[in-house]
């Protein structure tokens, strides 16, 4: 192959190029519209998007008298733990989150939700899912498009 027919084919490659079919450019576009419904549906209960995340990963790990801990909680939540340790800090300064010595690692910290956080993390769970089920309604298969984004995000078996 000559260096004008790999020139050639970087200019069809180019000419055939539109942000409107690409993948990813949409995925972007897409992601922040959600985002936005997800800021407004979230100011309700002066949450962020990241406190909601921390607060109820803990509310859902802990539901049935576990106590998680920020390691653990983080992971679930999908972000990095010394993030999550920021938020956790504000969330226990707001009284939703308490944390204590984790009776198995006493190097960790074993997450409780307060009653305040439990009642706050259901509202906002309620309001968030109506806020996903308006913008995902415009999806015929929601199935096969969660089975898609769990396989996008390396999280095929997730059934948490």
């Amino acid at each position: 192959m000559t260096d004008t027919d790999t020139d050639a084919d970087f200019r069809d490659a180019l000419r055939a190029h539109s942000a409107g079919r690409s993948l990813g450019f949409m995925l972007w576009h897409t992601t922040l519209r959600w985002q936005r419904g997800v800021d407004a549906a979230l100011s309700a209960y002066s949450l962020t998007h990241g406190q909601f995340l921390l607060l109820t990963s803990a509310w859902w790990l802990g539901r049935e008298g576990a106590e998680p801990n920020q390691r653990r909680v983080a992971e679930h939540a999908g972000v990095g733990e010394v993030m999550a340790s920021q938020i956790i800090r504000l969330l226990e300064r707001d009284g939703l989150i308490e944390r204590d010595v984790h009776p198995d690692d006493p190097r960790g910290k074993a997450l409780r939700v307060t009653d305040r956080g439990r009642e706050l993390a259901e509202k906002a769970v309620v309001a968030l899912d109506a806020w996903d089920a308006d913008f995902f309604g415009a999806i015929d298969d929601q199935s096969e498009l969660l089975a898609s984004l769990q396989a996008l995000a390396g999280r095929r078996n997730d059934a948490r």
